[in-house]
């Protein structure tokens, strides 16, 4: 697309009545474009559409009208859940107009340079440490996106000497075209959104456009231990900066000595940067970092890469990656219970989220676990299910996760039915996992799985896990 200035006087159709479309409506319609926002949802169910409407901008409510989609319309701003197979993204693409993601709006009004930051796993708490970063330094961040200020209203309000610090999905980077960001970091690719998707080709093709427009004043951090991502260089024209736990290297970040064999866990660990120069410099102690789990320490690594590349200091990082205690329903600790800690990681989506869980404890883990059925089998769990002492499993997928966990071996299994109410069930779920835990357990809620089979968001389905682990 072009800049929002050039849609004056122009048709241009906003599907989705989420924050990021009232946000990029209100923007267009301040450029002169002529808005109309349309959504499936009932009138009744749509508050926002009384104060577009007070604005000029028209709003249909109830579903995708036939001619709402027509010849006459210059771009098509969708929603990033909006699959592609909806009538009026099909007709769109059919007439040859443009349709983008609010991303790519947002990018054409930023006047500070964007950090863009997507992976399968690790984003929240990525781009969040990242900032508390670039603030430390100060670099004036602006956390943007999925989390903060609406990423439209954010880059209005943006200026030169900011950091626009963005944490991207697959859905919001597949509708981008000219989208550049000065950082751009791909955490790891795991089998995820696969029936958005279609399969892990535009899967990973989606991910990779974080880094299409970068140019070799930019730089793309990758993690050097993914295969995905390091499969991706001979197509990046941007500068690298990679980061790996497990190789030492010529030049990034990495830990030394690396995590290598796996029964060197009683090691002193250091996070080190090493330039392009060969000029290292010791960041920090891995066991002083705030978060537990070596899928933080990751995370950790990655922060670092992206916040030197934006300028930070490294030898200025330690204090907030000792300091950083994490996001909410991410690795969670949510309270004691007769002597067993219960941990809240809604979040965790997919099979390799939960499987990076699960290593983090070394006491035994009663996991409660399930959710939407997106296709997976869950194979992936396989070799760290063994190390379960019971598995609590509900929604969609329990038969499916029960049948793996009973291969791994794992001796109590146990399916809470789906007739209730979400909430009861899931409250269900954590008195059965209460009656299994003793003393010194680990009681994990991590489901492998997406919320929305029975819940409106993981966020809805953490708050509701930490309110029945108080009500015990």
């Amino acid at each position: 697309m072009e800049h929002p200035d050039q849609y004056r006087g122009k048709e241009v159709v906003v599907l989705g009545l989420a924050k990021s479309g009232v946000q990029v409506a209100k923007v267009l319609h301040e450029h002169g474009a002529a808005v109309t926002v349309n959504d499936k949802k009932e009138r009744d169910q749509s508050p926002e559409a009384s104060d577009l409407e007070s604005l000029g901008i028209s709003v249909i409510c109830g579903g995708h009208p036939e001619g709402l989609i027509h010849p006459g319309v210059s771009l098509v701003v969708k929603n990033p859940g909006i699959p592609y197979s909806v009538p009026p993204v099909q007709k769109a693409l059919e007439l040859g107009i443009e349709v983008v993601t609010e991303v790519e709006v947002a990018y054409h009004l930023c006047a500070a340079p964007m950090i863009g930051i997507t992976g399968s796993n690790g984003k929240t708490t990525t781009t969040t440490w990242v900032g508390r970063m670039l603030d430390a330094a100060g670099m004036n961040p602006i956390v943007a996106g999925n989390i903060g200020t609406p990423l439209c209203q954010a880059a209005q309000e943006a200026h030169a000497d900011n950091w626009m610090v963005v944490e991207l999905s697959s859905f919001q980077l597949k509708g981008t075209k000219a989208f550049r960001p000065k950082v751009g970091c791909l955490l790891n690719v795991a089998e995820t959104h696969l029936d958005y998707h279609g399969g892990m080709e535009d899967y990973i093709a989606s991910k990779a456009k974080l880094f299409a427009n970068q140019e070799p004043s930019d730089t793309a951090v990758l993690n050097w231990d993914d295969p995905v991502c390091r499969e991706l260089v001979p197509y990046i024209k941007a500068g690298i900066l990679p980061f790996s736990m497990t190789e030492e290297l010529v030049q990034g970040v990495f830990v030394r000595p690396a995590f290598v064999p796996e029964t060197e866990d009683d090691l002193k660990r250091m996070i080190v940067y090493r330039d392009y120069s060969g000029s290292e410099t010791e960041i920090a102690a891995v066991d002083s970092i705030g978060l537990p789990g070596r899928f933080n320490v990751e995370n950790a690594l990655a922060a670092c890469g992206i916040a030197i590349a934006a300028g930070a200091d490294p030898a200025g990082l330690a204090e907030v990656l000792a300091n950083f205690r994490g996001v909410e329903h991410r690795l969670e600790y949510v309270a004691d219970k007769a002597g067993a800690a219960y941990y809240n990681n809604s979040k965790a989506t997919n099979s390799k989220a939960t499987s990076m869980a699960l290593a983090s404890f070394r006491k035994p883990v009663v996991l409660i676990a399930g959710g939407l059925d997106r296709g997976s089998d869950y194979m992936e769990l396989l070799p760290v299910l063994g190390g379960v002492k019971a598995l609590v499993a509900l929604g969609q997928t329990k038969d499916k996760l029960a049948a793996v966990a009973g291969m791994a071996g794992v001796k109590r299994i146990i399916s809470v039915d789906n007739g209730e109410s979400a909430a009861a069930v899931l409250q269900e779920a954590v008195r059965e996992a209460s009656a299994l835990a003793e003393a010194g357990d680990i009681v994990l809620l991590s489901p492998a799985c997406a919320s929305w089979d029975m819940f409106t968001s993981y966020e809805e389905r953490g708050r509701i896990f930490k309110e029945a682990v108080h009500n015990l």
